[in-house]
């Protein structure tokens, strides 16, 4: 009996609880449907708003850029290398002669003609030799003619039957030993004087002359490595230089033409030329290892602009490109699809234009197709274009031959 009372008396509170938890659901529900509606009748349409002139004026909004015009034109077209300045003569200077140097006549980094007195080794001991085969020399000349006119004497009584053909064929020996004695002692002579020349020593080719290797008054000797200076021509040099082996047919179908092909030779930067010459020959092989072949470049530099082993960027003329398209390099745009660059048209906006491009050169691109002459294309800024924006020219390069329209 008391358990069914107690079942009795819960079934209320039952009811109630059940009650009370379906209302806080529609309660729920009702505030999320009114969040829901202020969501979508007043933030959404006020973020769309803003978010519309946001881009509105983004749209209207003008990129500055600097942009150059298509041009027509002539390219030269250049190969390049890095080369080394090479003198064509350098020379050791050495004595021939023993002796000690007695006087040098040159300062360091004179420039000196061939045939210039640069020292002098002390002569006196040839001098003393040179005295003894003059005196050798007249003793030997003397016992000839002796000889000679006792040879003419024995000529005469052989044939008068007084004497043994014995004695005149002696006395013709004795007379060609004398002969050949003063001819040893011509040659005697010549040494003396032969060494005397070397004594005074000369420049052997026109340069500059390099540091003093020995003082005044040191010993000297012939067999020395190091001679007593360096001479090095600079007038006319040299430079040598590598090229890839596929530019080899283009240069060689030019040399074998007869023309001279010009090149011209620039600081490491790149920035300052300093001298103009031409090719003068070509290497004999190719080199495996790296792929190159050499060329010598001849070059009159009367300025001494270019110093034996300087390092120097040359650059060969191999052709020249008449009436190109030609646009700056820097407006020339790579991406997945290819070459392109953005050509700003009459309304301010930019547009995308494929391009093929040619020979590079320097500041200056050959176009084959893609632009045309009087366009205006953007060198500085096309990092931040994309196709139909706005743009607004805040210069233009020097190759511009048109106004920028919109001034």
């Amino acid at each position: 009996m008391d358990t069914q009372e107690t079942e009795k008396n819960d079934i209320p509170k039952r009811i109630y609880f059940a009650t009370s938890f379906r209302r806080w659901w529609l309660l729920l529900a009702a505030v999320c449907i009114i969040i829901v509606g202020v969501y979508v009748f007043l933030i959404k349409p006020m973020a769309q708003s803003s978010a519309a002139k946001k881009g509105m004026n983004v749209q209207t909004r003008s990129v500055p850029v600097t942009a150059a015009a298509v041009k027509k034109g002539d390219i030269a077209l250049y190969i390049n290398g890095l080369g080394t300045v090479t003198p064509l003569n350098t020379v050791t200077v050495k004595t021939r002669v023993d002796g000690q140097l007695m006087e040098v006549l040159y300062k360091e980094g004179q420039i000196v003609n061939k045939g210039d007195l640069l020292a002098v080794i002390d002569p006196r001991p040839f001098e003393v030799q040179l005295g003894q085969a003059e005196g050798q020399m007249a003793r030997d000349q003397a016992f000839l003619k002796n000889a000679q006119i006792d040879l003419q004497r024995y000529r005469v009584l052989w044939q008068q039957d007084s004497i043994s053909k014995q004695q005149l064929d002696t006395q013709e020996a004795l007379v060609r030993q004398y002969e050949g004695a003063v001819k040893v002692d011509q040659g005697l002579i010549d040494n003396a004087k032969l060494q005397l020349v070397y004594c005074r020593i000369t420049s052997p080719i026109t340069g500059r002359i390099g540091f003093r290797l020995v003082d005044p008054g040191n010993m000297v000797r012939a067999g020395d490595t190091n001679g007593l200076v360096v001479i090095t021509q600079l007038q006319p040099i040299t430079v040598i230089f590598p090229i890839p082996e596929d530019n080899l047919p283009q240069v060689l179908r030019r040399f074998k033409t007869g023309g001279q092909l010009p090149v011209e030779a620039y600081d490491r930067e790149q920035k300052e030329k300093l001298a103009t010459g031409s090719l003068f020959t070509i290497d004999n092989q190719i080199d495996t290892g790296t792929g190159t072949v050499k060329l010598k470049a001849m070059f009159q530099n009367k300025q001494n602009d270019l110093f034996p082993n300087q390092f120097v960027n040359a650059r060969l003329l191999v052709d020249v490109r008449r009436n190109a398209t030609i646009v700056p390099s820097s407006a020339i745009q790579r991406g997945p699809q290819g070459t392109f660059v953005y050509v700003v048209k009459e309304d301010r906006t930019v547009s995308m234009r494929p391009v093929s491009v040619g020979e590079v050169q320097g500041i200056e691109a050959l176009i084959q197709t893609g632009a045309s002459p009087d366009e205006l294309v953007v060198t500085d800024g096309a990092d931040r274009l994309r196709e139909g924006v706005k743009v607004e020219i805040k210069g233009q390069g020097k190759e511009t031959s048109r106004k920028d329209p919109n001034k």
